[in-house]
C-alpha cells in the first residue's frame, strides 16, 4: 500500500470523494463537526501530489487561525519541505497581496495605510464635520455602517446617492465621498477597501485580473457560507478561465448577515457554476446522539437550506432542557452546577462554555461567578489593540510610516501634552480644509496670519523634527523596531501620560505594563517575520485585529469557564455547554421578529444550532419564565426553536 492511499484510507468515503474530485467546480456541505479542516488540507495536498506546483494553488477562509492551521495540517500531510507553497490566507490578506503589487494603477501608494475601527471613527467625525453635518443628524458610527454596506455590496462613493432613499441617506452618501477622499489623500484603506478596491481592479484593469487568473490554476473557499457579495465577485473573476473551484462550508452555519454574509452563495452555487458536483459530509465526529438530535430536528425547519442530515458516532448524556422563574434564577441555577462540577467532580472550567444571544445577557451570570469564586473570562471583551495605552503608541507608528495620516496624527500631536492645544489644532484644520492643504502645509500660513502663537509653532516644529529623525532612523540597515519605540516611549516621556490618566499607582502599573507588554509583541515579531518592517507589523497587526473577531478563542487556554456569544462561539467546541435564555425576543432576538421575514427567523434558528453543535458530550438548554424587562417584571415566551428540538421522536424532554 503506497504512503498516499493510505493517508486516503483515513478519510471516510464522503470525505474520501471530496478529496480525490480535483476539477471544476466542487461543493462540499460540510455539516457541524464532520471534519471539514481535513478534507482541505488533504485534497490540497493531493492537488499536490498530483503535480499541480503548490504556488498555483490558492486556499482562502476567514480568520487567520484557520489560516495557520490549515498551513500546518498540510505541511504534515506532505511530510516535507516545499520549495514553494500554495498561498493559504484569508480573503483580505489574499486582496492585501494584490493591492501591494497593483494598487497605484488606481492612484493609491503602494504603502498605503490601513484604518482600524478607531481611525474609522475619527475619519468619519471629520468627514461629517468638513460637511457641516451634525452629528444629532448623523453619527459617525450610522455613517460607518451606511459606508460599509455600501462597500461590501460593491458601491463606489460617486454613484452612492443613486441607492439612497430620504434625506438621512443623502447625508451618508456626501458623508461617504469626503471620508472616501479623505482616506486618498491620506494614502489610507479601511478594511472593506481591501476588498472592493481588488474588485475595482479586476473591473478596470484587466491585466491585472489576467495575472491573478493565470497565477491560481487551483481554488479554494473555506466557510463558503459566510462570503459576501463582493468576495464572491473576486472569486468568480478568479475562476472564469478554468472552474476549478472548490467551495467548502455549511448553509445551516450561515449566521453573518448582518455583516453582509449572503447564504444565497452556497444555496444557488450549482446554478453559479453549472455542472458542479456535490458532496455531503454527514458523519460528525464531535457530538453525542442526542445533541445530534436536537441539532437535526431544530435545523430540518428552516426552508432555505440543502437537505442533510447529521450522523452522531458516540453516545452520551441526554440534552437537558431546563427552565427556571427567572434570569437570577437561571444564573444561579447554572453557576451553581458549575460551581459543583468544578468543586466536586473536578471538571476543569476551561472544559465549559454559557452562550448567550447578546451581549446584555452575560452580566447576571459573571456576578454569580465572581460571587462562587469560580474564574471566567468573557470572551469578546474589550481587544488589546483597543486600549488607550496601545492605541496611543500604535498612531506615533502609522504616523512614522504614513506621514499623510492625519487621524493617528490627531491622536498624538498633544500626548503626551507638548504645549500643542485644541484651538490651534482646530484652527490650522479649519485652514487646511478651506486651503485643500495637508495639515503639516498649512501651518507657515497660520503661523503668518498670527492664528498660531509663536510657542505653539516651536512646539509643532520639534515635535515634526522629531518625527522625521525617528522615521529616517527607521530607514537604517539592522534598524531595531522594538529599541526605537522604547527609546521614542522614553523622549516624549509616555509615563507622564499615564500619570496624568489615572492617578491611583496600581492602575499606573498596570498601564505601564500594557505599554510593555506591547514592545514585547514587537520583539516577537522582529524575531520571527523573515523580512521585519514597521510596514509589515502594521499591516500584520490590522488583519489580525479584524480577521480573528469571529471563529476563534483568544483565551482558549484560559483555566475559566468561557462566557460568549454565539457568534463568537462558531468554530469552537467544548466538552460542556450551557445555551442561555432561550425565548422568543432573545432568541429568535426581537428584531428578527419584528421584520416579519422569514429569512430573518431562519438565520436566527442557524444561530441556534450553531451553539447546540458546540456542545461535544453535555448540552443543557435553559430560559426564563419572566424577565425584568423597562423596568418591569413581565411573563416570557419559551423560544419557538424548545418546540422544534422537542419534536416528537426526537428523545428529548424537558427537566422539571
Amino acid at each position: 500500500m503506497t504512503a498516499n492511499s493510505s493517508r486516503l484510507n483515513e478519510l471516510n468515503a464522503s470525505q474520501r470523494a471530496a478529496v480525490t474530485t480535483l476539477s471544476g467546480p466542487l461543493l462540499v456541505l460540510a455539516g457541524a463537526g464532520t471534519g471539514k479542516t481535513r478534507v482541505i488540507t488533504y485534497r490540497m495536498a493531493e492537488l499536490i501530489r498530483q503535480g499541480v506546483p503548490p504556488e498555483c494553488i490558492l486556499s482562502v477562509t476567514f480568520t487567520n487561525k484557520a489560516a495557520r492551521e490549515m498551513q500546518e495540517r498540510m505541511q504534515h500531510q506532505l511530510g516535507k519541505r516545499l520549495k514553494y507553497r500554495p498561498v493559504i490566507s484569508t480573503f483580505h490578506a489574499y486582496c492585501v497581496r494584490v493591492l501591494r503589487e497593483e494598487i497605484e494603477a488606481l492612484g493609491y501608494p503602494s504603502k498605503f495605510a490601513i484604518y482600524d475601527r478607531g481611525d474609522q471613527e475619527s475619519a468619519a467625525r471629520k468627514a461629517l464635520r468638513d460637511i457641516r453635518v451634525p452629528e444629532t443628524s448623523l453619527r459617525p458610527s450610522d455613517l460607518l455602517f451606511e459606508i460599509s454596506r455600501w462597500k461590501t455590496n460593491g458601491v463606489l462613493p460617486e454613484v452612492a446617492r443613486d441607492h439612497v432613499e430620504d434625506d438621512r441617506g443623502f447625508l451618508a452618501a456626501a458623508g461617504y465621498r469626503r471620508y472616501q477622499s479623505q482616506l486618498r489623500a491620506a494614502g489610507a484603506v479601511d478594511f472593506d477597501d481591501l476588498l472592493l478596491l481588488t474588485r475595482q481592479l479586476f473591473e478596470e484593469v484587466p491585466e491585472v485580473l489576467d495575472r491573478q487568473q493565470r497565477r491560481f490554476e487551483h481554488i479554494q473557499i473555506d466557510e463558503y457560507q459566510d462570503t459576501n457579495e463582493l468576495q464572491f465577485q473576486i472569486i468568480a473573476d478568479l475562476v472564469a478561465p478554468h472552474r476549478n473551484l472548490c467551495v467548502v462550508g455549511d448553509d445551516d452555519q450561515s449566521i453573518y448577515g448582518w455583516r453582509g454574509a449572503e447564504v444565497k452563495h452556497i444555496l444557488g452555487f450549482q446554478q453559479q457554476f453549472p455542472g458542479a458536483k456535490v458532496i455531503r459530509l454527514q458523519d460528525n465526529y464531535r457530538c453525542t446522539t442526542d445533541i445530534i438530535a436536537a441539532a437535526n430536528q431544530l435545523v430540518r425547519n428552516n426552508r432555505g437550506r440543502h437537505e442533510k442530515t447529521l450522523i452522531a458516532h458516540k453516545q452520551g448524556q441526554p440534552v437537558v432542557f431546563k427552565p427556571y422563574p427567572d434570569e437570577q434564577a437561571e444564573a444561579e441555577g447554572v453557576i451553581r452546577e458549575i460551581a459543583y462540577l468544578t468543586n466536586h467532580l473536578n471538571v476543569p472550567p476551561r472544559d465549559i462554555a454559557i452562550l448567550f444571544r447578546t451581549n446584555e445577557q452575560p452580566r447576571i451570570f459573571e456576578s454569580e461567578l465572581r460571587r462562587l469564586r469560580i474564574p471566567y473570562v468573557l470572551v469578546g471583551g474589550q481587544s488589546f489593540f483597543d486600549r488607550k495605552e496601545v492605541r496611543d503608541v500604535m498612531s506615533y507608528l502609522k504616523v512614522l510610516a504614513h506621514p499623510d495620516d492625519e487621524v493617528s496624527l490627531l491622536r498624538i500631536i498633544n500626548t503626551p501634552t507638548r504645549g500643542i492645544g485644541e484651538t490651534a489644532v482646530e484652527k490650522l484644520l479649519n485652514r487646511a480644509v478651506k486651503s485643500g492643504l495637508r495639515f503639516w502645509q498649512a501651518i507657515p500660513s497660520a503661523v503668518a496670519a498670527k492664528e498660531v502663537p509663536a510657542k505653539t509653532a516651536t512646539a509643532l516644529a520639534n515635535f515634526q523634527a522629531m518625527l522625521l529623525r525617528y522615521r529616517e532612523q527607521l530607514q537604517q540597515p539592522g534598524a531595531s523596531l522594538p529599541d526605537l519605540v522604547e527609546h521614542l516611549l522614553h523622549e516624549i516621556d509616555y509615563e507622564s501620560e499615564i500619570q496624568k490618566q489615572y492617578k491611583e499607582p496600581q492602575m499606573q502599573l498596570a498601564r505601564s505594563q500594557v505599554v510593555e507588554e506591547f514592545v514585547q509583541t514587537l520583539r516577537e515579531y522582529q524575531r520571527q517575520a523573515v523580512r521585519p518592517s514597521l510596514q509589515d507589523f502594521l499591516e500584520q497587526t490590522s488583519l489580525d485585529a479584524r480577521d480573528d473577531n469571529f471563529g476563534e478563542d483568544p483565551t482558549a487556554e484560559a483555566p475559566a469557564v468561557k462566557l460568549m456569544t454565539l457568534h463568537s462561539a462558531k468554530g469552537l467546541e467544548f466538552p460542556r455547554v450551557y445555551l442561555v435564555g432561550l425565548e422568543e425576543g432573545i432568541l429568535p432576538h426581537q428584531r428578527s421578529v419584528d421584520a416579519l421575514e422569514l429569512s430573518a427567523i431562519e438565520e436566527e434558528r442557524r444561530l441556534a444550532y450553531v451553539g447546540v453543535t458546540r456542545a461535544r458530550d453535555y448540552l443543557t438548554i435553559s430560559w426564563s419564565m419572566s424577565r425584568m424587562k423597562w423596568g418591569k417584571r413581565r411573563e416570557s415566551i419559551p423560544s419557538r426553536f424548545l418546540a422544534e428540538m422537542q419534536e416528537e421522536g426526537s428523545g428529548l424532554s424537558a427537566e422539571g
